[in-house]
């Protein structure tokens, strides 16, 4: 059963990309008065053959509905972000007669990295994200625009307990990678076959329970006298050598 929470999206690259998702719960489009930028009258076209009702208003009501967050002068006012099932990934990779290749956030708390590492996911051609119901970063319109729509591709698992559900996995047939400041260096990882690969808290890195429970850890040198990564750069170095030792 799918999970569903309100909220608004933010920016016009995201409200296109809903506006062309045919699936995506869309109530109603405010934009801004007085634009004419071409970006804005597709909106208006997708919007029309949607049947959906567009709103001009003033800036100062956008500003309002999305607490000051920069709005482009588009914002679209969406039913639900929907939470897809742990069976909808497998079936996405069976979809596209390929093995899964999932991704396993371990309570990332910035929307800007979670959306980063959602635009990596898709572009890498990932079949959905596993993230956690507490002490993390849930689906949010901060998440939604940073991803750039891609949030509209990228199927998003909501689960109790992270180190139950990487066991349930494994009794699939996936393999289970961690990331850590010791292990196999990253360039020398193949992902091919079933896989998913844990991204680890942006302080923590991941917790120790989750770490027991990864068949091989996973580490990214460097020489710099900077020793740690943002998260969502770390997830999408990764991610690509993931993407690449599969053949893509």
């Amino acid at each position: 059963m799918k999970e569903e929470q309100k909220d608004f999206l933010i920016g016009r690259h995201p409200a296109m990309a809903a506006l062309k998702k045919k699936d995506s719960n869309i109530n109603k489009v405010f934009v801004q008065e007085g634009l004419k930028a071409d970006a804005i009258q597709e909106i208006y076209t997708l919007a029309k053959a949607r049947k959906l009702v567009v709103s001009r208003v003033p800036k100062t009501k956008l500003d309002n509905l999305v607490n000051g967050q920069n709005h482009q002068g588009v914002v679209i006012a969406i039913a639900s972000y929907s939470y897809a099932t742990i069976d909808d990934l497998f079936e996405k990779a069976r979809s596209k007669n390929e093995d899964p290749f999932f991704l396993i956030l371990d309570g990332i708390e910035d929307p800007h990295n979670l959306g980063s590492i959602m635009r990596t996911a898709d572009a890498a051609g990932v079949h959905g994200i596993i993230i956690p119901k507490r002490r993390a970063v849930q689906l949010t319109s901060v998440v939604a625009k940073t991803s750039t729509g891609a949030i509209e591709h990228v199927p998003v698992v909501r689960v109790t307990n992270l180190v139950q559900t990487v066991k349930e996995l494994k009794e699939q047939g996936v393999w289970i990678f961690g990331t850590d400041m010791e292990g196999t260096d990253f360039r020398k990882w193949s992902a091919k076959g079933a896989t998913a690969l844990v991204i680890g808290n942006e302080g923590k890195g991941i917790s120790p329970l989750l770490k027991k429970t990864c068949d091989e850890m996973l580490t990214i040198p460097m020489i710099g006298h900077v020793q740690s990564l943002n998260a969502s750069v770390a997830a999408s170095l990764l991610i690509y050598q993931g993407f690449t030792s599969r053949g893509n």
